[in-house]
């Protein structure tokens, strides 16, 4: 920008001291000139844009690759506190603008320097135009200035409403079976019509501060033009100065509407940046629920183990049935110490109550999804609690162990791309997926299939109905094989029949294994060995199924389940 600003200079000099004064050799001083701060305007411009193309394209993946961390490390925070639409925009439109607000700094500052330039050269060769330059420059900054303040609180309400329209979409696509099937997507169609009309509506009050904006880029240089251009015209008549500085001042003139229409793009540029760097650092700001920390690497407690024959010992006393004995000893080692681990742990979180004995099929009625939720998320160690398993606090294993040795399955979980086979067997065998296939009552998924488990599954598993979509989660999470496997509402989506049999099958096939269902079916409530109901997050109630029966606040919860 600088070598450009130089180009009028050294063609007035060329015309007063070359051309009026007939010097050919001043003529070809200055018309070298002319080619010398040409060419080094053209390779600095290349080199310019090539560093612009660079920062933009580095800030934009920079910033998808936090923002993709941040998405992993929230882990279940991410859903409670951000909306779909959010993630979405931030790692799509954002991430763009930024990387273009950054890119625009070169540009602007080249702009700047220039009209500094231009302006000095100006004053020393008429201080009346120099000011005038000098005062018209500020003047076209703060009317444009005028216009980016409610620019950028139109984009700011424009992307707020992006973002909702945005999630809305994906809540509807991804429910978009479920909403076929119950006669609802006509309704929602017709909310995501009045909200995409909503945000149709802000885009245009931004499209209109926007062409304001424009207009002024053209008008305000223009009339700076005219005005510079006259008074050289009548200095050059009244003698005052010669024809080559009024073809200088004239090519100051046009130079400068570039510089002032840069200066005003990256103002504009960098607004839109300010705003998505505002939305992007909200997100990269907000914290999980609680840090998983690895354990100190000093022996901890251990974990108390249980025989099947001993009476249990756990954290709190156990009123339920007698647990039946566990698989044999494996020669596992158990963390920390380095000895055979002897066998699987009781489950405890002393702040609700519950109890999950090892090695044993219990159930969880609880009183609202809400409780279900709460208590899901403090038995995985997904929230922070005092939740032990044995004698050993989760917050004092490693994040590897607690997930090796518990899974909580729920219906937020997604189905990957990928053969069904690869996505549902994980590390075990062809004979072993077939079993959990039959547990969860999946064979009639797999059989209406043109390649059976060898088909392909769609993204999140869209090719799949809701309830197909349920029964394959719950065999890639029996084919895990978990120490403690916690089901969150596993046959919400089937039919009674269906649901008889996954609680037979799951209840078989984990035989000896400590296996936690959140549920308010009477089905699988009543195929359960113990039974613990939960109201305001306390375990107040505990037994069999038909012994709860009895209790009424029991009953109405699982009463409301049987009429639905």
């Amino acid at each position: 920008m600088l070598a450009q600003a130089l180009v009028p200079a050294a063609v007035g000099k060329a015309i007063d001291a070359g051309i009026i004064a007939r010097d050919q050799h001043a003529l070809l001083w200055w018309g070298g000139a002319v080619v010398a701060l040409g060419t080094i305007q053209a390779a600095a411009g290349i080199l310019r844009d090539r560093a612009a193309l660079t920062t933009r394209l580095g800030a934009a993946y920079r910033t998808a690759q936090l923002i993709a961390r941040q998405a992993a490390r929230l882990g279940a925070t991410l859903p409670k506190r951000v909306a779909k639409g959010e993630i979405v925009n931030a790692g799509v439109a954002d991430i763009g603008r930024l990387g273009e607000a950054l890119a625009e700094t070169a540009r602007g500052s080249g702009s700047v320097v220039a009209i500094a330039v231009v302006a000095a050269i100006l004053l020393h060769t008429s201080w009346q135009l120099g000011l005038v330059v000098l005062l018209g420059v500020p003047f076209m900054v703060g009317t444009v200035s005028l216009l980016i303040r409610p620019l950028h609180r139109r984009q700011q309400r424009l992307r707020e409403q992006q973002a909702e329209l945005t999630g809305r979409a994906v809540d509807i696509v991804g429910g978009l079976r479920v909403l076929r099937g119950i006669g609802g997507e006509e309704v929602f169609a017709d909310r995501y019509r009045a909200d995409s009309q909503r945000v149709r509506a802000a885009g245009v009050a931004v499209a209109r501060v926007e062409a304001l904006l424009e207009g002024a880029k053209v008008l305000l240089p223009g009339l700076l033009t005219t005005v510079v251009v006259w008074l050289g015209a009548h200095y050059v008549a009244s003698g005052r100065m010669g024809p080559g500085q009024l073809v200088a001042f004239y090519g100051y003139a046009v130079f400068l509407v570039d510089p002032l229409r840069r200066l005003t793009n990256a103002a504009g540029r960098l607004t839109q940046g300010h705003v998505a760097a505002r939305r992007i650092t909200a997100f990269l700001a907000v914290r999980p629920e609680f840090a998983l920390v690895a354990a100190d690497p000093a022996p901890c407690r251990g974990i108390a183990s249980h025989d099947g024959t001993s009476p249990y010992e756990g954290p709190a006393a156990y009123a339920g049935p007698a647990p039946s004995a566990g698989p044999a000893p494996c020669d596992e080692p158990a963390p920390h110490e380095g000895r055979p681990y002897t066998g699987p742990a009781p489950l405890a979180d002393p702040v609700s109550g519950l109890i999950v004995a090892p090695g044993r099929f219990t159930a969880v009625a609880c009183a609202s999804p809400a409780d279900t939720a709460t208590l899901a998320a403090r038995l995985g160690r997904y929230t922070d609690s005092t939740v032990t398993l044995g004698d050993t606090p989760l917050g004092d294993l490693p994040p590897d162990e607690i997930r090796r040795r518990i899974l909580v399955a729920d219906n937020d979980d997604r189905l990957f791309a990928g053969p069904l086979r690869e996505e549902l067997r994980g590390r075990g065998s062809d004979a072993e997926l077939a079993r959990a296939v039959e547990a969860a009552c999946a064979r009639d998924i797999a059989e209406a299939l043109p390649d059976g488990l060898d088909d392909l599954v769609a993204e999140s598993g869209r090719n799949f109905s809701g309830g197909q979509q349920q029964r394959l989660r719950l065999v890639r999470a029996l084919m895990a094989d978990p120490e403690v496997l916690i089901l969150v509402e596993p046959t919400s989506a089937v039919d009674a029949h269906t649901e008889a049999r996954i609680a037979r099958g799951v209840s078989d096939l984990r035989a000896g294994r400590t296996t936690l269902v959140f549920t308010t079916s009477p089905v699988v409530l009543d195929r359960a060995d113990h039974v613990v109901y939960v109201q305001s997050a306390k375990a107040v109630a505990q037994g069999s199924h038909g012994d709860l029966l009895t209790d009424v606040r029991y009953r109405s919860v699982v009463a409301r389940e049987e009429s639905a």
